[in-house]
């Protein structure tokens, strides 16, 4: 079967078309949430997110049996500018890694009973520096939204995206600054651990970049400032949203590859619930214009779908409060 390219036209049709939550199953998940042997609300947030995954499954009574992690990788022209604090060459290395099982994403998809997958986006061939020119060209900002579209799992019931890019922090401030405007400096922060310089330094890329582009869609600024690895993560997300398959985002970068989709469909994101506030200093603000409260707040900044991957236990929690606990009328409990 012929696959279809994922471009920029091609995903604003799908998203325009992509259906909403099911009111059929949220009502009735409601109903069987207010039997629970519990006092109204004692659950807290719990409730609300057992609700939310029940009405975008259609099911009310769901668990997470097939949750999927994918981490895609990609790199930056922008790199030769010395806005990071690791060469390129990690990027590779740390693939390598994923692959072999040895990085944190790792450990935490395996203690969260998820699959996990690595998708590497023409590591030999980074995008351009994106204070000389568009980061990607349309070909490839296509070819990356359709490598994320594609790494998607239909039958998976929870996705989460992650990345590695060295460079990616300065593309997502970049990606923020051109969405939401304000000062370079608001959304530059220390990535892999910059000092005051490089910090300062990285400001000053960002403003350069955005200035020179000036991008107007969400999709051109993706293609403007973006990294392979960002647009695979937003291809996939709205692969998620067409499937009705919610999603754990991650941080900063996964939140800015999220972004460029909201610009684009103010409902893009509606199947999409924040894993984590990261120590990245502009996270909070971002998930702020996005509207996401996160579940931890853990000061984790390393990125590839880590903090994510961290909430899918809680979540799967919560559904199993509200899918296995009995009723009052189950336990014979008077008060229901």
């Amino acid at each position: 079967m012929t696959e279809t390219t994922i471009t920029p036209a091609v995903l604003r049709d799908k998203l325009s078309a992509a259906k909403g939550p099911d009111a059929v199953a949220r009502s009735a998940a409601e109903e069987r949430n207010a039997a629970l042997t519990k006092p109204p609300g004692a659950l807290g947030r719990l409730e609300e997110l057992a609700l939310w995954y029940a009405a975008w499954r259609g099911d009310a009574r769901p668990r997470i049996e097939a949750p999927q992690v994918v981490v895609f990788a990609g790199n930056h022209g922008v790199t030769a500018r010395g806005i990071s604090a690791f060469p390129p060459e990690v990027t590779v290395q740390m693939v390598a890694n994923f692959q072999a099982g040895g990085a944190a994403v790792n450990q935490l998809a395996r203690a969260a009973g998820a699959r996990m997958e690595v998708v590497a986006l023409d590591l030999d061939r980074p995008t351009a520096d994106f204070c000389e020119a568009p980061a990607m060209s349309d070909d490839d900002l296509a070819a990356a939204l359709t490598a994320g579209w594609n790494a998607v799992d239909p039958q998976a019931d929870l996705l989460v995206t992650g990345e590695m890019g060295i460079g990616n922090t300065t593309s997502a401030a970049a990606i923020a600054l051109a969405l939401y405007g304000g000062e370079a400096a608001d959304w530059a922060g220390r990535g892999t651990g910059l000092d005051d310089e490089g910090v300062s330094r990285k400001a000053q890329v960002v403003a350069e970049a955005v200035a020179l582009h000036a991008p107007e869609t969400g999709f051109d600024t993706l293609r403007c400032l973006g990294g392979r690895e960002v647009a695979a993560m937003a291809g996939a997300i709205a692969r998620a949203r067409c499937e009705g398959i919610p999603v754990i985002l991650d941080g900063f970068i996964c939140c800015a590859a999220a972004a460029c989709l909201q610009a684009e469909n103010a409902g893009a994101l509606d199947h999409a619930i924040a894993g984590h506030g990261s120590a990245e200093q502009a996270h909070e603000a971002l998930l702020g214009k996005l509207g996401k409260v996160p579940l931890l707040n853990l000061g984790l900044r390393l990125g590839e779908a880590s903090g994510a991957a961290l909430a899918i236990p809680l979540l799967k929690a919560a559904l199993e409060c509200h899918s296995g606990m009995a009723t009052f009328a189950e336990a014979g409990v008077s008060g229901g």
